[in-house]
């Protein structure tokens, strides 16, 4: 290859490094693909800053990186997959079951032992696709239609988890939404919650650059995280808590309405969290767990394409590769960022 191949990797807490891998090397059900661009997502941010994304700690230098778009170099030679030259995003689960442990067959995003790419969660790692070139089974491969940019579709990933998230909560036309924290999993749910009909959407966030965003996806009020005596008067039909601590999720259960619905989508530290429970029994609120995607990504590349779904916003920054520890120091500022990408070409 003309370019030399790097990767953004995680080596251990605040060590992260530009640096150059081997060439991959698939196997006979995986394709070689050139990425174009990458997502920087929390979980990334959390090896960077913590050496560890929950209880996923890293024991191994690990490529980073789930969020990626590009195109196929090599297609797989079992046959399976896109051919040479398809555009593609890409879904970074693989499901694996645990014999003993149940779970609803249709929802593999709940199988127990899945790996997700780029994470530390099991040993060894499961590497991460933020590199020029890498090997990827054609199963995860999800060829975009004909007018959907590589950059609009580097999207497809977080937006599939606010899809999951929005879902979740049933039919929503009609009724009206709150939003708890606005960085781009809250955004994206903006997004996905405006073209599914809700009749108005109220942002929260602690800071005004996440509201701008929010604003621009078509949210039609917007508050401080602060004022909590606003939230609780909000009284929405649907609230997705996507700000991953639990003073927002205090503040999903406050603002939802008697017999309302609140959707957890932002994840929270392992271990015991404070919650308001017993107001949460006495207005009969439906509590609801939402964790990654099954294949609402390949509802949001449809949706991408037809321009139903519009998310151009949320991308506030793009970097090229080479400036990795440039882009993660943006990406961490949340006072001042949305989603920031990495450009690999």
């Amino acid at each position: 290859m003309s370019t030399v191949n790097i990767a953004v990797i995680a080596h251990a807490k605040d060590d992260l490094r530009v640096e150059e891998i081997a060439e991959p090397t698939p196997a006979v059900n995986e394709a070689v693909i050139n990425i174009a661009y990458g997502g920087i997502c929390g979980s990334d941010l959390h090896y960077w800053t913590h050496g560890a994304a929950g209880e996923s700690v890293l024991i191994d230098p690990l490529v980073l990186g789930h969020e990626v778009v590009g195109t196929v170099a090599i297609a797989a030679a079992d046959g399976t997959g896109p051919a040479a030259g398809t555009r593609v995003a890409v879904h970074p689960n693989t499901p694996h079951p645990v014999p003993g442990v149940r779970y609803p067959e249709e929802r593999p995003n709940l199988a127990p032992a899945s790996t997700y790419l780029g994470s530390a969660a099991r040993h060894p790692h499961t590497e991460g696709a933020f590199a020029r070139r890498v090997a990827l089974p054609a199963a995860m491969l999800r060829a975009l239609p004909a007018g959907l940019s590589l950059r609009e579709a580097a999207l497809a990933e977080p937006a599939a988890v606010a899809w999951h998230a929005v879902s979740r909560a049933g039919d929503v036309a009609g009724k009206t939404a709150l939003v708890i924290g606005t960085g781009p999993i809250g955004a994206l749910a903006i997004a996905v919650l405006k073209r599914a009909g809700v009749s108005s959407i109220t942002a929260v966030d602690m800071h005004e650059k996440p509201l701008e965003i929010a604003r621009a996806l078509g949210a039609e009020h917007t508050l401080k995280a602060t004022d909590t005596d606003a939230i609780a008067a909000v009284q929405a039909d649907i609230v997705i808590e996507s700000s991953g601590n639990y003073r927002g999720l205090a503040s999903a259960v406050r603002g939802a309405t008697r017999g309302g619905t609140v959707v957890m989508v932002g994840l929270l530290p392992s271990g015991e969290q404070p919650a308001l429970i017993s107001l949460a029994i006495t207005r009969e609120l439906t509590l609801i767990g939402s964790f990654r995607f099954n294949d609402e990504i390949d509802e949001v590349i449809a949706a991408l394409a037809d321009g139903s779904l519009e998310v151009g916003p949320v991308v506030t920054h793009e970097f090229g590769v080479e400036r990795a520890a440039e882009a993660f120091a943006v990406a961490l500022d949340s006072a001042t960022s949305g989603k920031v990408l990495l450009s690999f070409e």
